[in-house]
This record gives structure tokens, C-alpha cells and sequence, in this order.
């Protein structure tokens, strides 16, 4: 019922992915962004909550003339007419209309909150006609002593089937390979034929999906049901998805032949749930695949660097300090809330003097700040104001223009350019963003460097390179004397695509790897190929 995931707990369902357009939505939403190099619009993410709100406002403006509102048809016929009305949208602002919209209903069958759904799904297939629609049914095949299990496929197929909507493809998820008599059984009493039984199993890497899916046929499978011989496709676009597909399986196939490892130790507070962070591990996925390295991640709980950890846990205190010692490069993502803070700036103050690579996500640069206004600046009780209201020296502040009592939706949200300032040309984040001179990131923030402490910060060595369009907001920290100490208000994570990632991760990484001078030769070089003066967006130097 909740109308966005804005106030949903990281701890609960996993990270609030942001798009270009301020939309706080699930995060299944970025892995769609991320695969097929899109970018969505809040549009594209219906919740139960956002549907009802939507036909009630309707129902408030008369726009029913007086009939009885009712599931079926006004709440079935406003997901299809949304559904239909997010599908014509052109591609990334192109006049280009998508050739396919994929729908992802969520939850399981027979759940009271998808009914609704599912009978707008069941009218949908009969408006969109014959050849216009597929139904890919997702289904776990459980091993049990040994032996793959079908019974739960098929009793959720003749469930969905007395819902109306009969699928033409069954997606089957498993530890293991399907056995062959598995499929065949799976097929006879599922009415469907083998080759419309996927085999879905575990894989080295998720980045490795769509080559065992490809493997398997799906092209030629959806191309019959969806007729897509029919499409007329333009050569440059066919030549352009060719290359790119070779990219991506030489990307993704070399991960097995890499033997170095660059070990990273993200200090966060949700660590508990790894979704909770789960744009930021595919970002520093994206980076050491492209430095040639596999990632180990090292997940340590800020409040077990804390020197009360010390006396009621001291394994857990030193085996955090142990990762943080012994890691490659140190990451401090975003977050809210006064727990592990403390923490946080011992990480960063241990990245600071040990000239380890650091970088600060949102939260996590704002933690370098009030580290280096203690240690450096002289200010002993610095703080954030979001942990101590009451603070002598607030060096991050409550942004003024926020609504301090309604929490959905009112954050500093969406795609927002951040401009290199004069004198910025030593910059090593600025060389991986090609020497632009603009840029823009997607936010999720409410609270800001407090612009009073700037000048103070700055003498001390403390370099706002990156500010907002209005000279105004602090978005970027760095450090000139170490080889890589950088933080950003914005959030890079949510730009990062597998063959394109973001340009902090990837110098992060890449530093921490010890091939920054390679990796940097290497996005300068690309930035004079595809790129132009101006505005970039986070991830190549394209402009927008």
C-alpha cells in the first residue's frame, strides 16, 4: 500500500533505487535500467497504494459521473490504460517508441494483494490481440533429497491458469541444472512445449543470465509468439545491438579467467541486508570487471569500529578493524540515522592518514567533512546536524527548503547537474569524467555541507571541487595529497551500467587496484571518441 518505496526500511525490502526524474521506486527497477541500458521514469513503477491513490483522486474530481467505483472494472482499467499510456513513451527522450514493454507483476499467485493485478493482466492480453502479448511464468523447482521437485510449477500454473492467463513461457529457478525429464514433465503438465521451458539455475554471476538464456533459445522463442520478424529494425540500431552484445560477453566471459583480487571494505549501517546496498555492489562490479579484477567485498558494521564495541564485542571490534586495515580501498555509502556514525569517521579518518582510497557515497561525505572539521580544522565537536541537533559547530546542516514534517517524497531528489569549479584541473575524479566541465547525478538528500564552514574547510586543503549549479551546495569533496579521497553528495551508483560504470566507482577501484593511471588514459581516450564539450551525464561522457 505504500505509493513509493521512499520511506520503505532498507533493512526490510532492500535499497530505494532514485531515477532521473526524482521517482523513489523498488529496486528491481534499476536492475532493469542496468540490463537494458534505459532510463525509466517514475511512471514505470506501479504500487498498490500509487494505483489506489490515483483512482480515488479520479473518483474526487468526478471523473466516474457518479458510478459506483469498484475494483473491477475502474481499478482494473486504470493499470492497463497507465500500462499502455508508459509503453508509447519514446526511449530516452528519442522519438522512438519501444518496440516491447515489459511487465514485471509482483508477488505470488493466489496473494490477495495481486488479484487485482492479475485480472488487469487477464483483460490487458485480450485488448493487446493475439501476437501482442507473453506471459513469462517465474517458478522455483526446489532439490529435495537429490531429486528436482515440479509438483509447486505445476499447481502455480493451474492456479494463474483458473485466474485466466496461461503462460507461454515458464521460467524454471534452481540451484542446479534442470534435468532433461525434469523439463519434459514440467512441459506435459504445464500444456506448454519443452523449448517453452526455461532452465534458469545458478550461475557464477547474474551477468551470465543472459547468455544461458540465450543459449536456451529465448530470442527465437519470443521473436514466434511475439511476431517480431514483422518489426521493422534500422541497420544502425541491429549493428548497434550486435556490438554491443559482444561487449558484453567478452565483458562478463573474462571474469572466469581472472585470478587478482581487489578487496573492498564497505562501512555501512544495513549491512545485514545486502540488497540494502545493491546498487552500490553492482557499481563496484561494473568498475572491477572493467579494471580486470574480481571484487572481494568485505561487509563491516559501522558500529563495530566504535570504541564501545571495544568493551561489550571486542571480536566483533577487531575483526572490523582487521577488514579495515587490511583492505584495499574503503567505501562509506549513504544512509540515515545517528547509529554507526561514529564509526564511520574512524573508517574515514583511517582512510585519510593511511593514504587509503576512500570514497564517501551522500552520507559518506558527509562523514569526511565532519572528520576532517575535528582532526584537521580544530573544531573537536563538530557534527552533523542530523545527529546532534544541538552541536556546537554544525558542519552539515538540514537543507532549509525540505519539509522537516513530511518525510515521502521531500528530499532533494532526481538527475542534477553539478559544475566543476575554476582551478579544478588537477582533479583526478574530474580526468575520469573526461575534463568535463558539468555533470549530472542523481540526488537523495536532505541534509547539506553547511555552507559557513566552507572557507575554513578549504584553507585547510579540504577542496570543493564539484558545487551546484548556483555555486550554492556542496557536491563534491577531494583531497589533493592522496591517491584517491573523494566524496560526492550525489548518488553515482544509480547511473552505473555494466559496460559503462560509473566514473567514482570505477576510479575508486581502480585506484585501489593500482591501475588509475591506466584507467583514466583509458576514459580520456573514450571521452575524445564519444564525447563533446559540455554536459555529461554519470556515465561515458555522452552528451545529453
Amino acid at each position: 500500500m505504500n505509493v513509493d518505496a521512499g520511506t520503505m526500511a532498507p533493512t526490510e525490502h532492500g535499497e530505494c533505487f532514485v531515477l532521473d526524474d526524482g521517482g523513489e521506486v523498488d529496486l528491481d527497477l534499476g536492475n532493469y535500467e542496468r540490463y537494458l541500458n534505459i532510463t525509466l521514469t517514475r511512471e514505470s513503477n506501479i504500487t498498490t497504494g500509487k494505483i489506489y491513490q490515483h483512482v480515488i483522486a479520479k473518483e474526487r474530481r468526478g471523473d466516474y459521473l457518479g458510478k459506483t467505483v469498484q475494483v473491477v472494472p475502474h481499478l482494473t482499467d486504470a493499470v492497463q490504460d497507465w500500462i499502455e499510456r508508459v509503453a508509447r513513451i519514446p526511449v530516452d527522450d528519442t522519438k522512438e517508441c519501444p518496440d516491447i514493454c515489459i511487465i514485471e507483476l509482483g508477488g505470488t499467485v493466489g496473494d490477495i494483494e495481486s488479484a487485482p493485478f492479475i485480472e488487469a493482466m487477464r483483460q490487458l492480453k485480450r485488448r493487446a490481440g493475439k501476437g501482442n502479448f507473453a506471459q513469462i511464468h517465474v517458478s522455483l523447482v526446489p532439490v529435495i533429497a537429490g531429486e528436482q521437485k515440479t509438483k509447486p510449477t505445476q499447481q502455480a500454473i493451474r492456479d494463474v491458469g483458473r485466474a485466466g492467463l496461461v503462460p507461454d513461457l515458464i521460467a524454471c529457478r534452481c540451484d542446479v541444472p534442470l534435468e532433461t525429464s525434469t523439463i519434459e514433465k514440467i512441459a506435459m503438465f504445464c500444456q506448454v512445449e519443452p523449448e517453452q521451458v526455461l532452465a534458469v539455475h545458478n550461475v557464477h554471476t547474474t551477468y551470465h543470465v543472459p547468455l544461458l538464456l540465450e543459449k536456451q533459445g529465448i530470442l527465437k522463442t519470443l521473436g514466434n509468439i511475439l511476431n517480431l520478424d514483422a518489426v521493422t529494425k534500422s541497420q544502425s540500431l541491429v549493428e548497434l545491438g550486435q556490438r554491443t552484445w559482444k561487449e558484453w560477453r567478452n565483458l562478463t566471459s573474462q571474469q572466469e579467467r581472472l585470478y587478482e583480487t581487489v578487496t573492498i571494505a564497505l562501512v555501512g549501517k544495513y549491512v545485514n541486508l545486502h540488497d540494502s546496498y545493491l546498487s552500490t555492489i553492482k557499481a563496484l562490479e561494473h568498475s572491477a570487471m572493467r579494471c580486470g579484477q574480481k571484487l572481494n567485498l568485505l561487509w563491516i558494521d559501522a558500529s563495530d569500529l566504535e570504541e564501545e564495541t571495544r568493551e561489550k564485542r571486542p571480536v566483533d571490534f577487531h575483526k572490523a578493524w582487521h577488514c579495515i586495515c587490511t583492505a584495499q580501498g574503503i567505501l562509506v555509502p549513504g544512509g540515515f540515522g545517528e547509529r554507526g556514525i561514529e564509526g564511520m569517521i574512524a573508517a574515514a579518518k583511517y582512510a585519510r592518514e593511511n593514504k587509503r582510497p576512500y570514497l564517501g557515497i551522500c552520507l559518506g561525505m558527509q562523514i569526511a567533512v565532519v572528520e576532517f572539521a575535528r582532526n584537521i580544522c580544530g573544531l573537536p565537536h563538530a557534527a552533523s546536524e542530523e545527529v546532534r541537533a544541538n552541536a556546537v559547530d554544525k558542519v552539515v546542516i538540514y537543507m532549509p527548503e525540505i519539509d522537516k514534517d513530511k518525510l515521502g517524497g521531500t528530499m532533494r531528489l532526481g538527475l542534477r547537474p553539478t559544475i566543476f569549479q575554476e582551478g579544478s584541473e588537477w582533479s583526478r575524479l574530474r580526468k575520469m569524467y573526461g575534463e568535463s566541465s558539468q555533470i549530472n547525478e542523481r540526488h537523495r538528500h536532505r541534509y547539506e555541507v553547511n555552507p559557513a564552514y566552507v572557507e575554513r574547510l578549504s584553507e585547510k586543503g579540504f577542496e570543493f571541487i564539484g558545487k551546484d549549479d548556483k555555486g550554492e551546495r556542496m557536491e563534491i569533496i577531494e583531497l589533493k595529497d592522496h591517491p584517491w579521497f573523494v566524496g560526492v553528495q550525489f548518488h553515482p551508483e544509480y547511473l552505473s551500467r555494466v559496460l559503462q560504470p560509473s566514473k567514482p566507482y570505477l576510479g575508486f577501484v581502480a585506484a585501489a587496484a593500482g591501475c588509475l593511471e591506466k584507467v583514466t588514459a583509458d576514459c580520456l581516450r573514450d571521452y575524445g571518441v564519444h564525447g563533446v564539450d559540455g554536459v555529461t551525464n554519470g556515465l561515458n561522457g555522452v552528451r545529453i
